[in-house]
């Protein structure tokens, strides 16, 4: 069970560390620092948005526009936090 709890654990950390780089590079694009022309910054870019856009979509249908500031990847992060935590925990104490 441990072997199991490590690995939703892991799992979750990853997709975190993927909202996080997916965030980064969305405000490098929007302020020109990283050109999407570059075909490794375009290839990073497709990806995170790939992997995180289904998890952000509904939470960015819930959360009104705050002016340009998006905050649905830090809300999601807490509760992939909370989620992660909630699992883990229910899996090593078999509850």
């Amino acid at each position: 069970m441990i072997a199991l709890a490590n690995l939703v654990y892991a799992l979750f950390t990853i997709y975190i560390w993927i909202l996080i780089i997916s965030a980064v590079m969305s405000w490098l694009v929007a302020f020109n620092v990283v050109n999407t022309s570059n075909r490794v910054v375009y290839t990073i870019g497709d990806f995170t948005y790939r992997v995180t856009e289904p998890a952000l979509r509904p939470l960015r249908r819930i959360i009104p526009n705050l002016g340009g500031i998006d905050i649905t990847p830090m809300l999601l992060i807490l509760l992939l936090f909370f989620v992660r935590d909630l699992l883990v925990n229910d899996i090593i104490l078999g509850l």
